[in-house]
């Protein structure tokens, strides 16, 4: 489990005086089983936070990425059905990864967070034929193929599509490395 998670369970505790565990037995006997509806149940009717409320659900369940017995399985996961794109996958970690030994990749259910002490990217299998790379780079105008996130991911404040490996460019890894830089 990563800090950010073992640190909002920690508060979970602290802020409502019941353990995650606590709240997922709850949940259970409420009988509610959508993710939407046990979050609107923790925010109306136990006043939780959005976060809070989002955790408790996905943690109930089990759908989170900290449920995975590996992370290799997520992103194993993520790229069943569109295996063409592994290559782009790999190729871009190796390059990210030699930013700095303080690069951390997070897999999600849909998508691998890229860290420093905090999200400066991520990588996701958006179609079987592309992978998007959200780039959080706050104040940088759009040119060319960086284009604002829009609704792609709201941590992000930009995107690049990418269709194979040979996109990987100077002026991607310069955008890249912006972000990490402004992460550090």
């Amino acid at each position: 489990m990563d800090k950010a998670a073992q640190t909002m369970i920690d508060n979970l505790q602290k802020n409502t005086g019941k353990s995650l565990e606590g709240w997922i037995q709850i949940i259970q006997s409420t009988g509610l089983q959508k993710h939407g509806e046990i979050v609107k149940y923790l925010k109306t009717e136990h006043g939780f936070t959005h976060g809070f409320a989002n955790m408790v659900a996905l943690k109930a369940k089990g759908t989170d990425a900290g449920s995975a017995e590996k992370p290799e399985d997520l992103v194993e996961k993520q790229y069943k059905g569109k295996e063409q794109l592994l290559p782009i996958y790999e190729t871009l970690v190796a390059r990210l990864k030699q930013f700095g030994n303080d690069v951390e990749l997070a897999p999600k259910n849909a998508y691998v967070s890229v860290r420093s002490k905090k999200q400066f990217a991520l990588i996701q299998p958006s179609t079987k034929t592309r992978l998007d790379v959200g780039i959080n780079l706050k104040g940088q105008d759009p040119e060319g193929r960086l284009e604002k996130s829009g609704s792609f991911n709201a941590m992000c404040s930009h995107r690049v599509r990418l269709q194979n490996a040979g996109e990987i460019d100077a002026e991607l890894i310069g955008w890249l490395k912006a972000a990490y830089e402004e992460a550090k």
